[in-house]
């Protein structure tokens, strides 16, 4: 039996997993961290912070492990960015996905001509999420931490670099970065001269299934591992959660809520979409992951709860309560809808000044109608993107389901009553971390992409309930509708907010 020892990096907390090659997850390790405080729009990490959580998790696993390491493979949360120095220490903080600072440089960029070959050439929509907006914000803002520069690097990279003194990103990570060409696999020059920077500014792109030995011996010591023991660079956590859920064929729809959310199908080239609704990513040299990030999933919950409810929230053991107070409410929430934009939007409207909305607020309606209509305007976005993305890729044929949410019954059906079509649940809710393992038994050729069925298995499907559907379906028109005829408001308020009058 051979052991992978699969490892996500997330914006929430990093997950370390024991995965045989039979498809048991037989040891697990989880740390969690905090975003630092700041200004409005600001989303950073402590870069030490997560080395650190990452040391933990693996050095925890390999204790509880008896067979020989066949390896250690990695997922990464996308967008992040770190300035690092030429000895490779910290001259940023870990700017998240979330932060939003670079917002005007964002709009102005889509505003350009540039816009659309970049988003072309690169998949990666323009909006500050991205690392090319984030370098374009650093260089007019923080001019001397960008002045002495050595790398722009993602978290994934500053954890090799620390590991193997080596600048190495993979193919995956690479194409959401807004600077990679994901047809010709390298840095895309007009992309680095909008960021104003040179391809020796950015690391080594490397194929997802990498391998690199030789780990430094003060960390081999402290995991516990052989030096030799092969670490696969792996891919990003969207779409090796694809992978570690079984969303492989064409036409299976992987959908995740977990702090945000995500809506992605592989294929086998880019889907190019007029409207720049989509990503497009890389997950290995054949296959492609489109689909759409939402940046509201149940951060929304947290941030009801605590700011409105005067509880604290733990996505882990506050989740069910919350959905059960919500489940007071019948389904539609009485007419109340939620436009779920509290720290703006991603896909499919890619607008950092969106806001959140209540809609049809009525004298009858209760807090568990809020609480519903809370999730259900999550499920909302979620279904917007798979429209958009079915539009764009193709047909839907099977749903599968990951993320935290999934140990909330009652949130699956609720998404499975929206979107009208059953849903699966595979036996993992740490797809990103098992879809991490999977790509590293391929790449040391213990397993090939046509034998990863075999340890999958659906631990349950969920129906939708026909009359529901159709109640969702009416009040889903009346929220598809919602974004186009307030998005004028919302540049408006975000403009009067940041005057400071």
């Amino acid at each position: 039996m051979d052991v992978i020892i699969g490892v996500d990096i997330g914006t929430s907390g990093t997950k370390a997993i024991a995965f045989t090659s039979e498809g048991n997850v037989t040891g697990n390790a989880y740390v969690s961290y905090n975003p630092l405080v700041g200004a409005p729009g600001y989303h950073e990490l402590d870069p030490e912070v997560l080395f650190n959580a990452v040391m933990t998790c693996i050095e925890q696993v390999v204790k509880g492990v008896s067979a020989p390491i066949a390896g250690v493979s990695f997922s990464a949360a996308m967008h992040s960015l770190i300035a690092v120095d030429v000895n490779g220490e910290p001259l940023t903080n870990v700017i998240t996905w979330a932060d939003a600072r670079s917002a005007g440089y964002a709009e102005a960029l889509k505003q350009s001509p540039a816009d659309k070959d970049i988003y072309r050439q690169t998949g990666t929509p323009v909006h500050p999420m991205s690392p090319l907006c984030k370098i374009m914000w650093l260089r007019d803002n923080q001019s001397h931490i960008f002045a002495v520069t050595h790398k722009f690097i993602s978290i994934k990279e500053f954890v090799f670099y620390r590991f193997f003194n080596q600048y190495l990103v993979d193919h995956s990570v690479a194409s959401a970065t807004g600077l990679f060409d994901i047809y010709k696999k390298t840095w895309y020059a007009p992309a680095l001269q909008a960021a104003g920077i040179t391809s020796d500014k950015l690391s080594q792109p490397v194929s997802a299934t990498y391998i690199v030995k030789g780990l430094a011996a003060k960390y081999a010591k402290q995991l516990g591992i052989d030096a030799n023991t092969p670490f696969i660079i792996g891919a990003s956590d969207g779409c090796l959660a694809n992978l570690g859920s079984n969303a492989t064929h064409p036409g299976d729809l992987s959908v995740t809520i977990g702090t945000s959310g995500a809506v992605r199908m592989i294929a086998s080239e880019p889907a190019y979409d007029k409207q720049e609704r989509i990503f497009n990513y890389i997950l290995t040299d054949e296959l492609y992951v489109s689909g759409g990030a939402i940046n509201n999933g149940v951060v929304v919950l947290k941030w009801y709860t605590e700011h409105f409810l005067k509880k604290p929230f733990s996505s882990g053991g506050d989740l069910s309560w919350f959905v059960q107070q919500a489940a007071q409410a019948p389904a539609g929430a009485d007419g109340l809808l939620f436009l779920p934009y509290i720290l703006g939007e991603r896909a499919p409207v890619w607008d950092a000044s969106a806001k959140g909305v209540f809609v049809g607020v009525h004298s009858g309606h209760t807090q568990a109608h809020f609480m519903r209509a809370i999730i259900e305007g999550i499920n909302y976005a979620l279904c917007q993107v798979a429209a958009s993305v079915q539009e764009t890729v193709g047909a839907i044929q099977h749903i599968y389901a990951s993320g935290g949410f999934i140990n909330s019954p009652l949130w699956l059906q609720w998404l499975t009553d929206l979107f009208g079509r059953e849903i699966n649940l595979i036996n993992s809710d740490d797809a990103s971390s098992v879809g991490a393992a999977i790509l590293g038994f391929q790449a040391l050729g213990i397993m090939n992409a046509s034998e990863t069925t075999r340890i999958f298995h659906i631990q349950q499907q969920y129906n939708p309930n026909e009359a529901l559907h159709a109640r969702y379906q009416l009040y889903y028109k009346v929220y598809a509708g919602l974004y186009n005829k307030l998005k004028d408001d919302f540049q408006t308020l975000n403009s009067i907010r940041l005057s400071g009058l």
